[in-house]
């Protein structure tokens, strides 16, 4: 999961039930899910990983156990996505009739433009319309500094080099610095037009310190990064009613492995292991135990699909792939979805349970007004949150979401098995069955659009109204989800639309996509360009005041 909820609370009464023995055995079996999901053997269930094709195939034979058979014949659904950036043999780095080595004595940058320039320069006299070769430090105390961010010191100091005509960029340290930078394949700072790269301290003392700079000095620079895809895996299983609706049940299996993708909220960044017992062991164990009740109790009035995402902790990858691309369900046919993600760790003080996207249907007040008494629940009404029941809103689909709540252990090493409740996690469970059942006698429920919820990190004073594709790896900003009403809706934006200049400003990526809205005030007015089909489509756009 990505986030926390800021919610309106309900309070009601709280009720303990004494367990019978199937509960008792439910919660054996629980155990037994989530010790093997969360151990260390996985190593984390990181999306792409051996743990997380280790944890897929028990989730498959938990499913088999319970003769629930594969959804359209097969329980796994691979999915690719772009992770990082490596760079090609073609790269070239070559001062005078020397070639560097690539990494040891000088590489590009992750954000430099796949392009090659040749230029006669001499070091710190740059001119426009040449490759310019600048020191990253200006003085001795800067490259001692274990605190200088050399990667943003080399992308603002580039781009500033780009609008005054510089062709390339070749930064290198002239003091010897012992944090010099180096190549980062999961750098997300965006594009440049022009190559950059980087010389060491001992390459530029070779064949720059020891030559006579009196002349000019040859340079050519090749640049050629590529994208590296890494491919996550979702697991479906299905029972086939015969009905003209689906109901979609999800949760997601991965988790961050040892921290890899910069996820973790470890503070020692040691390499632990993250078992992700509750994040999100617990939504996937719950998930398989209810498929078994849907089945064993015959609900006959949907086809019920049950879906494992991957890819969720790196933007709801495995959810999105799923709806958009995996199986070309139309999402007509789908009644609703619900979604469980960190249900595991339930207060026994506070009995408090946060369901989201409650605002998605009028049916969800409807059964969330029958009395309760084991929980104190936290209502959101949001479709938009931070896990996959997000990728099923924006297809118009009505959403639930569970979750017990956020705690100390969240994305960090220590959320193990031993600290689940499983009692509590069982109750959570037997409130999700009843709105299944429930549900199984009524009709397909009616979609409502939401506002966006207040989990929102960043604040602007002004917003288009769009979900961005936060996969998206090229140029621009990506719309995944146009939120009905607001000014990108009245514009007439399009899901699918990249969006590449908002006023006079230039939209590379999400960064400078944050930094153009951060231009404007409440109720202006001004124009964006997106690319439609390839095709530049210019719309008038207003900000809400």
């Amino acid at each position: 999961m990505k986030a926390g909820f800021i919610s309106v609370l309900l309070l009601l009464p709280v009720l303990v039930f004494a367990q019978s023995k199937a509960d008792k055995k439910t919660i054996q079996q629980l155990k037994a899910d989530i010790y093997y999901l969360a151990s260390d053997s996985l190593e984390g269930r990181r999306t792409g990983s051996d743990g997380e094709r280790l944890a897929g195939g028990y989730i498959i034979t938990r499913y088999q156990a319970q003769n629930i058979p594969a959804y359209k014949n097969q329980y796994r659904y691979p999915f690719s996505f772009v992770y990082g950036k490596e760079i090609l043999d073609a790269t070239q780095i070559k001062i005078g009739n020397d070639y560097m080595r690539i990494k040891g004595q000088a590489f590009p940058l992750p954000f430099s433009a796949n392009k090659r320039v040749y230029s006669e320069v001499l070091p710190d006299v740059n001119e426009a319309g040449n490759l310019w070769m600048m020191n990253l430090y200006a003085n001795q105390d800067e490259a001692n500094d274990p605190h200088f961010d050399a990667v943003k010191v080399i992308y603002d100091k580039a781009k500033d080099a780009a609008a005054h005509g510089a062709k390339g960029v070749l930064f290198y340290d002239g003091f010897g610095s012992k944090y010099q930078p180096s190549f980062e394949p999961l750098s997300t700072t965006e594009m440049l037009d022009i190559p950059v790269a980087f010389l060491t301290f001992n390459a530029y003392d070779d064949y720059i310190t020891a030559r006579d700079k009196s002349g000019n000095l040859s340079i050519d620079l090749n640049v050629a990064i590529k994208k590296s895809e890494r491919t996550g895996t979702n697991i479906a299983a299905y029972i086939d009613n015969k009905a003209k609706y689906t109901v979609v049940l999800g949760a997601h299996y991965d988790h961050l492995g040892r921290g890899e993708d910069g996820n973790s909220l470890n503070a020692a960044k040691d390499n632990q292991i993250h078992n992700g017992a509750d994040d999100n062991a617990s939504g996937t164990a719950a998930l398989v135990e209810i498929a078994g009740w849907v089945k064993k109790h015959k609900l006959k009035h949907y086809n019920y699909l049950f879906l494992n995402f991957s890819g969720e902790e790196l933007g709801l990858l495995g959810s999105k792939a799923f709806v958009k691309e995996q199986t070309g369900m139309d999402s007509s046919h789908i009644a609703y979805m619900i979604n469980m993600d960190m249900v595991g760790r339930l207060n026994d003080s506070t009995h408090a349970l946060t369901i989201g996207g409650v605002g998605t249907s009028p049916v969800w007040g409807k059964l969330l007004a029958k009395p309760n008494k084991n929980f104190k629940l936290n209502l959101d009404s949001a479709g938009i949150g931070p896990s996959d029941h997000t990728s099923f809103y924006l297809a118009n689909i009505p959403v639930l979401f569970f979750f017990t709540g956020q705690h100390r252990d969240y994305h960090k090493p220590s959320d193990d098995a031993d600290k689940i409740n499983y009692p509590g996690e069982l109750s959570v469970m037997q409130y999700v069955y009843y709105f299944v059942s429930a549900m199984d006698k009524m009709p397909k429920p009616v979609f409502t659009p939401t506002k966006q919820s207040s989990m929102s990190r960043v604040n602007f004073k002004v917003t288009l109204g769009i979900m961005p594709d936060y996969s998206y790896q090229d140029a621009g900003v990506r719309v995944d989800g146009v939120t009905a009403d607001r000014p990108a809706s009245r514009a007439g934006m399009k899901e699918g639309d990249i969006i590449i200049q908002l006023g006079n400003n230039k939209v590379a990526g999400m960064q400078s996509y944050m930094e153009a809205l951060s231009k404007f005030s409440k109720g202006d007015a001004t124009t964006v360009i997106v690319l439609r089909k390839g095709e530049k489509v210019e719309m008038p756009v207003q900000f809400d005041k």
